[in-house]
């Protein structure tokens, strides 16, 4: 049976403990701007720090550089209460923070697996420089095994104050579009820490979301860098174990959906994220799974994680076989034939473009020769940047007006929501590949379409779709990934 962990108490005496902390986060990205803004929602002084300019001045004016369902009203809420401002200035930073949390990216490294941290080691380094009293560094990114220890010896050599700095670790576990929930009312807290004192202090930093009763593990330094890695190499073998089963479906003629629906009865796999489709994508499950694969390579222990290898390839063939599945409906040959591609974001609710398997599947359509037109409700500006090949409509019914056919690729509200006989007659051919199985098959069979979803046989009746409230909220779960 799983051990419940008992509440930390914050009653006792903590000798040389900041009980109400300033506060700075190094990096507004993602982590880092929903970071700041929740700690100065939770009544703290912060001051968010980056290097980029540009961006600190679009916060600073009360305007994400990212999309985060509600998130841009409490940043402007934090700003007006004065307890959030946002510089450039390492100096500045360093006199104001007791903690200092750490948030920038550690991107794939081009041409390896393995987590680049040269974003992390600059952050560091520039801020220990103008460290001149007792202070604790807090890494949130997600970093390699043994980067902690690394990262110490490295603020305590560079540092004025030396051997009075410590550095502690404390992962997120933010999704994208959850975000705030998330932050203010997470599932636990991971402290790693190497004192009683980095304990109290990074303590003192959550006091309230302690008290409602968030429990807290303290472990060491290299587990609580593992934490987050784990957790999400299993989220990623569930679902790219649910998708090597759709493969298995798709040369028998079984329904991947039943499939999924019979073993989420079970009490020992459960229905979550038992989710079959297009697969994982995003800024953190694929590059994280590699970096962690290369990373125990390093290690000697690379036998232990290899199948994330075959998790890994198994989540890219689904984006290969939603090509497929495309090119089949529209006859054999894509050439010339115009294909809405509903979705560029990894995710519903989420611009964030980065692995995104909707975009993948656009590029090698139109590689192909076929005339995509993409929409996607929030990451149009991120994927005309970074896709400029590609045709974009300005509404999804421009996308799918005239289309040979429909591919749905992130499965936003507004798209679930469609109806299929008003988009039928927009189409030129009633072919609809559901890539996300997130649409209502039996609607859009009875409105005339010939639907397709990976792992599921070209014709099934009414009960593929016959879901319960139970398995439908497999979905929405698979839609929190990352």
């Amino acid at each position: 049976m799983p051990q419940t962990v008992p509440p930390m108490d914050l009653t006792i005496a903590r000798p040389g403990v900041v009980d109400h902390p300033n506060i700075t986060v190094v990096g507004t990205g993602y982590l880092g701007a929903t970071h700041a803004v929740c700690m100065a929602l939770l009544g703290y002084d912060v001051v968010g720090l980056d290097v980029d300019q540009a961006k600190i001045d679009q916060l600073a004016d009360g305007h994400l550089p990212i999309f985060e369902p509600g998130l841009q009203e409490k940043l402007q809420e934090v700003l007006a209460s004065g307890k959030l401002r946002f510089t450039t200035d390492f100096a500045l930073a360093a006199d104001h923070g007791d903690v200092h949390f750490i948030c920038v990216g550690t991107p794939q490294s081009k041409g390896s697996d393995a987590a680049d941290l040269t974003f992390v080691d600059a952050a560091v380094t520039a801020l220990a420089r103008n460290l001149t009293r007792k202070c604790l560094i807090v890494g949130k990114s997600t970093v390699p095994i043994s980067t902690a220890a690394r990262l110490t010896a490295l603020v305590r050599n560079t540092a004025p104050a030396g051997e009075l700095i410590e550095l502690a670790w404390n992962p997120e576990f933010l999704r994208e579009g959850y975000a705030v929930v998330d932050t203010l009312q997470p599932d636990r807290l991971v402290f790693g820490t190497a004192s009683a004192w980095a304990e109290a202090q990074l303590a003192a930093c959550y006091t309230s979301i302690i008290q409602a009763g968030t429990p807290v593990i303290v472990t060491d330094l290299a587990t609580a860098e593992l934490v987050k890695v784990a957790a999400n190499s299993f989220l990623a073998t569930k679902i790219s174990y649910i998708n090597a089963m759709a493969e298995v479906c798709e040369a028998t003629g079984a329904d991947v959906a039943l499939l999924a629906k019979a073993l989420s009865y079970d009490s020992r796999i459960g229905g979550r994220f038992l989710k079959p489709g297009l697969g994982f994508g995003g800024g953190c499950l694929p590059k994280d799974i590699r970096a962690f694969a290369h990373r125990a390579e390093a290690l000697g222990v690379g036998q232990a994680v290899s199948f994330l290898r075959q998790v890994d390839a198994i989540n890219q063939r689904r984006r290969q076989r939603t090509v497929d599945l495309v090119t089949e409906l529209a006859g054999g040959n894509v050439t010339g034939v115009k294909i809405a591609c509903l979705g560029a974001a990894f995710k519903p609710n989420s611009d964030d473009i980065r692995d995104a398997p909707a975009l993948d599947v656009a590029t090698m359509l139109h590689e192909a020769g076929a005339r995509v037109s993409v929409y996607d409700p929030a990451a149009m500006p991120n994927a005309r940047r970074s896709y400029p090949e590609l045709e974009y409509a300005n509404s999804l019914e421009e996308a799918v007006t005239g289309a040979g056919v429909v591919a749905l690729l992130t499965e936003w509200q507004q798209f679930r929501e469609a109806d299929p006989a008003r988009l039928l007659q927009l189409t030129g051919a009633p072919c609809i590949v559901d890539g996300r199985h997130a649409l209502d098959a039996d609607a859009y069979q009875a409105a005339g379409w010939d639907y397709r979803a990976l792992g599921r046989p070209a014709r099934s009746g009414a009960v593929v779709s016959s879901f319960d409230e139970d398995f439908a909220k497999a979905r929405l779960d698979a839609q929190e990934v990352g």
